[in-house]
């Protein structure tokens, strides 16, 4: 395993990559996106230990994006059977990601630990158990502070983890070293990751203006529900556009495996 140097402009690169392809097979990379989140939301509404397992196979939904990608470039349609044939893997790459699915969750709720020292749990119990986000609420000091602490200590745990279910599955890597790599990959490109956040965000600005015209739009024309159908809709496209770009990140701070999973999708 060999790390590449990617320059900054290959940030932007990724961004325009991951939205080329992605509307090669929008509906298969939404639905494939859809059918993970589906899966995600059921097991954690499991009293008590779902929403610890959920958070586990964080990585693996990562993964599954990353798999449907590489079936698009390969011209071929990423649809669920052929994303779990390709992750059925020996012990060892298996507990990997258990080991990698532990570490992840254990750090995510750390995270939220620390944020309930600013107010008292509440930003934590929220994006844990769920609940009603309210204006009043949102505007109190304790709770901006508790959230922006959150945002500060989930860039380090993102870059952690941001490489490591690749470097897992295509490079055979063991998950603790997989975690230290994709650090490195992330530091060591920083200029390019930063071009990329700032990309996506530029992204998400352009479409959440488009989205509320179209939605206020088809709102006068055919009713709320059809906005609000088309918001779903479009958060979850560009959820998953977001999660095709990750391929291209991967493939530009890392050399090719000399020896490929069987499925080669590389």
């Amino acid at each position: 395993m060999k790390l590449r140097f990617a320059t900054a402009r290959q940030g932007v690169a990724w961004v325009q990559d991951g939205i080329k392809t992605f509307w090669k097979q929008p509906l298969a990379l939404t639905s494939l996106f859809f059918l993970t989140m589906m899966v995600l939301s059921l097991i954690g509404v499991i009293p008590v230990a779902g929403t610890f397992v959920a958070l586990a196979l964080l990585p693996v939904t990562t993964l599954c994006m990353m798999l449907g990608t590489a079936l698009t470039v390969q011209g071929e349609r990423p649809t669920l059977p052929k994303v779990l044939q390709a992750l059925r893997l020996e012990p060892e790459r298996r507990n990997a990601f258990i080991t990698l699915g532990v570490f992840y969750a254990l750090s995510f709720l750390l995270v939220l630990g620390f944020s309930a020292l600013f107010d008292g749990g509440e930003f934590a119990r929220l994006n844990l158990v769920g609940g009603k986000l309210t204006p009043e609420i949102v505007m109190q000091p304790q709770f901006q502070r508790a959230m922006f602490a959150t945002l500060l200590l989930y860039v380090p745990l993102s870059m952690l983890f941001w490489h490591a279910p690749g470097l897992i599955y295509w490079h055979r890597v063991p998950a603790i070293k997989a975690v230290f790599f994709s650090m490195v990959a992330c530091t060591r490109n920083i200029g390019a990751f930063t071009l990329y956040g700032l990309a996506w965000m530029a992204v998400g600005i352009g479409f959440g203006i488009a989205f509320a015209l179209v939605s206020a739009l088809l709102g006068s024309l055919l009713g709320s529900w059809a906005a609000a159908g088309l918001a779903i809709a479009g958060s979850m496209a560009l959820a998953a556009m977001f999660l095709t770009s990750v391929m291209f990140s991967f493939r530009d701070c890392f050399e090719a495996p000399q020896a490929l999973p069987p499925d080669n999708t590389f």
